[in-house]
């Protein structure tokens, strides 16, 4: 059974979350999600045979704004 993590940046696109991209490395993820001016998630998934066994929500950067 191959077991392995990846972070991935998740965009928001009205009410969905799609995923925008995959890496290895904690600080590319990092740097991509912090530069992105919409809003995002940075996620660890643990993946176990290429289904995904576990989230975890590292960030959420981009908050909405709401009118008065």
């Amino acid at each position: 059974m191959a077991r392995f993590q990846q972070y991935e940046i998740m965009h928001q696109t009205g009410n969905r979350w799609e995923l925008l991209a995959t890496f290895h490395d904690f600080a590319l993820a990092q740097g991509l999600a912090q530069s992105r001016g919409s809003r995002v998630r940075l996620m660890r998934v643990t993946y176990e045979d290429s289904i995904p066994v576990e989230q975890e929500v590292i960030a959420e950067v981009g908050a909405i704004r709401t009118e008065p």
